[in-house]
């Protein structure tokens, strides 16, 4: 029994698709019982949202996910007819068909349970069964959607109730110290432990989504993350105790995208910091790094990051905010990126994050906030400075390979 996934990359065209429908009928041939999970193809879920922008200046999350749940229902239907005309017996099924049940906020739900009876009845007969990833059913029957990389969620949930590996697919052929697509001598990990995956994932890395992360370590599931196209040896998210501090950093990731907040001296901070961020919980915005200055007269000025693409929420929840609090000014900047080093080995080795200063003020790199946890230190820094930062560090801490 396996389970396996494709992402969209792998599936833009026919063509490519028809590559993925044999690899699946090799599969299903070695290894016997087969449920793939698909996302949708190319750009589609990009096209979708842009129909969905010039149909309505504001579109409702219910009707968004109703929308955006077409783009996997397309790819696995015209997988599974590929399949059933090279004589291998196949079915699509949609999040609601394969017993997907999701609770949340839609456009973000998470998976709650998943019921594999009708899953269960095509396995026993001899049918590979291909799964919408990304979407499911909430408990009032609406079609949900679990955000970005929710394919890979969706794969590693059913991974962990077959009690099976998961193999993901995808445009790189494995999980490596840093982008290959941006620093071409980047490292190629045979394996990496839950542990420092997820801690890359959430800190940028786009290989993997955060939560299928969780999923697998909390259910033991080791995932394969492998080239789609060709077949290189890949990467094993697994525990391994032969890892622990044979390195100090296992890798760099850079997360775009992202914006810095600033309220510049806020009255009776500590009451206003509260009403403030229970606003950013109710609209499920991810605060990630949080910086507070306190300063005389009861001020104090605070400083946090969050995903640029809450920014629209961001702004309605600062407007009305700003109207009912005494704050001098408010800043935001899209400028920036934010650079993390991830690594086990950093819980008993000191001086890392010395030498992270000393090297960014040799380079003259400017940083606004530094946060970090036993495993990872991120710094954000302009953009236009996120290439040399990551070429000084990777060469600091050894994660390319010699030239």
């Amino acid at each position: 029994m396996i389970v396996q996934k494709y992402g969209g990359s792998s599936l833009s065209t026919i063509d490519k698709m028809r590559k993925i429908a044999s690899r699946i009928i090799q599969s299903f041939e070695e290894k016997g019982p087969l449920i793939v999970v698909l996302s949708a193809m190319g750009n589609a879920t990009n096209d979708l949202l842009h129909l969905a922008s010039n149909a309505s200046k504001n579109p409702s999350k219910r009707e968004l996910d109703m929308l955006l749940a077409t783009g996997e229902q397309v790819s696995t239907s015209l997988l599974s007819m590929m399949l059933n005309d090279a004589n291998k017996k196949a079915v699509a099924l949609n999040g609601f068909q394969a017993g997907i049940k999701t609770e949340g906020k839609f456009t973000k739900n998470k998976i709650k349970d998943i019921d594999i009876n009708r899953i269960n009845h095509y396995l026993n007969n001899d049918t590979i069964v291909i799964i919408t990833g990304f979407q499911g059913v909430n408990q009032t029957g609406d079609i949900t959607t679990l955000g970005r990389g929710g394919s890979d969620t969706t794969a590693v949930a059913l991974s962990a109730k077959y009690l099976c590996d998961c193999e993901i697919y995808t445009d790189v052929d494995g999980i490596y110290t840093m982008d290959p697509r941006f620093q071409k001598n980047a490292k190629k990990l045979s394996i990496i432990s839950y542990e420092e995956m997820s801690e890359l994932a959430y800190l940028g890395a786009n290989i993997m989504e955060p939560r299928a992360v969780e999923i697998a370590q909390k259910y033991n599931v080791n995932v394969y993350v492998g080239s789609a196209h060709e077949k290189k040896g890949g990467t094993w998210i697994k525990e391994n105790p032969k890892m622990i501090e044979q390195k100090h950093i296992t890798g760099l990731s850079v997360k775009d995208d992202i914006v810095m907040i600033s309220l510049h001296k806020m009255a009776n901070g500590q009451k206003n910091i509260a009403t403030l961020f229970n606003a950013l919980a109710e609209h499920e915005i991810n605060v990630d790094m949080i910086s507070q200055t306190p300063l005389e007269n009861n001020l104090l000025s605070l400083a946090f990051t969050a995903p640029i693409e809450d920014l629209i929420a961001i702004k309605s929840i600062l407007k009305p905010f700003r109207e009912n609090h005494t704050i001098a000014s408010i800043d935001i900047d899209t400028t920036l990126s934010k650079v993390s080093l991830v690594g086990i080995g950093m819980r008993s080795y000191s001086g890392i994050a010395s030498r992270i200063f000393e090297l960014l003020n040799i380079h003259a790199i400017d940083y606004k906030l530094t946060t970090t946890s036993d495993i990872s230190i991120s710094y954000t820094i302009p953009t236009n400075q996120t290439r040399l930062a990551t070429q000084i560090l990777a060469e600091a801490f050894n994660l390319g390979v010699e030239s």
